[in-house]
């Protein structure tokens, strides 16, 4: 086990009067960790509705209900700050919640996340990691708490402060380690990837397309989940409610399917709430009367993905790539799809490069893979263009 600095009390800021004053001690850190918890399994539209922050000596836990953001400029200060190193364990969904929420962008990032599967652990969770290093065993039990509800208890309190007091602690021994590999260029470059993410707004009206199971459905079927879609959003919007809590995807897909007439037809279809068919039966079934009188030159299809010239070498390519990857992720002790994913080989064979400096063309590509993976990667090319 390794030692780690003392944990210190979680000081709960919500009163908007107090909050800048309560937040000044955090002005002078040179590294922060930070967290979210967000409410997407409740609510239907997540936002940040607990904030976490911890410095070598502080753990401050901020409610967003109570506290604006005026009293957070400081915070947003340290984001933002190409001095202050702001530690996060998979910042991706955090990210875009600050910068929408906030508009914060943070400048000089390390997720421990992140961090972890360079170094090719098989288990990379915050609870799994606490638990490597620290001996910390995480309480589980509100993982899936709903933190848009108040007052909030205080073992959740407690629960939320374990996920920053001891991420700094624990981005010293992975940045260490990530060093001793010769690893700490790797995340530095996906770090700053990171530090570009945005929130990004869903096109209106094709978020029917993104359910699993909708590329299964006819285009008449397809057309009635287009309506059913949008009908499921406005309830869930009107309760704010997350989607799957009104009616889950199954029983959308299963009406669009089964094209109910009637309300004892919609009561026959497994999963759909008895609450949902006595108030909302008449709705379902107006929409599935819409789907159904799209003409048929108006059905909606999915989108054709990008096309690709015939090549008849290309899957040679992709398996010749693969094959070079894995050999260099067993080296390295790395999962393969840490080391180079599917759809990154595939962009390489598309480009087919012919050297080193071909190959760093491909945007897909990391500039660490290319140095790690690059001279195979040509190599195996150049011996299929020799065939």
């Amino acid at each position: 086990m390794v030692v780690f600095s003392v944990p210190h009390s979680p000081q709960f800021i919500d009163r908007p009067e107090t909050a800048a004053r309560q937040l000044g001690p955090l002005a002078s850190a040179r590294e922060i960790a930070i967290d979210t918890e967000g409410a997407s399994f409740h609510r239907f539209v997540d936002r940040v509705y607990l904030l976490q922050l911890s410095t070598r000596d502080h753990t401050m836990i901020v409610d967003p209900l109570a506290v604006n953001a005026t009293p957070l400029a400081p915070v947003r200060a340290l984001v933002e700050s190409s001095e202050v190193e702001t530690v996060f364990h998979d910042a991706d969904y955090d990210l875009r919640l600050l910068q929408r929420d906030y508009g914060w962008q943070a400048r000089r990032l390390f997720d421990t996340r992140v961090a972890a599967q360079l170094l090719g652990f098989k288990s990379f969770g915050l609870a799994a990691l606490l638990e490597r290093y620290f001996g910390v065993k995480l309480d589980k039990k509100h993982q899936r708490a709903d933190w848009s509800m108040r007052p909030l208890q205080p073992d959740m309190l407690e629960y939320a402060a374990q996920d920053t007091m001891y991420l700094l602690d624990l981005r010293d021994h992975l940045r260490d380690e990530l060093a001793s590999k010769g690893r700490l260029e790797w995340a530095r470059e996906e770090f700053e990837r990171l530090e570009t993410i945005r929130w990004a707004d869903e096109e209106p009206g094709t978020g029917f397309l993104r359910i699993k199971g909708a590329r299964d459905l006819d285009r008449r079927e397809l057309a009635v989940l287009r309506e059913l879609g949008p009908w499921r959003d406005s309830v869930a919007a009107e309760l704010d409610r997350a989607t799957f809590r009104v009616i889950g995807n199954e029983a959308l897909l299963e009406i669009a399917r089964m094209r109910p007439a009637s309300l004892d037809d919609l009561g026959r279809i497994r999963g759909v709430p008895r609450g949902i068919l006595e108030r909302r039966g008449r709705e379902i079934l107006d929409a599935v009367r819409r789907g159904l009188a799209v003409p048929d030159a108006e059905l909606p299809k999915f989108p054709r993905g990008p096309r690709w010239d015939r090549d008849p070498d290309f899957d040679s390519r992709v398996n010749a790539l693969k094959t070079v990857r894995d050999e260099r992720s067993s080296a390295l002790d790395l999962d393969p799809g840490v080391l180079c994913a599917r759809e990154r080989l595939e962009a390489v064979a598309r480009r087919n490069p012919a050297s080193p400096g071909e190959l760093g063309e491909v945007v897909e590509l990391r500039r660490w893979q290319c140095e790690v993976l690059g001279p195979g990667f040509v190599k195996a090319l150049d011996a299929i263009r020799r065939r």
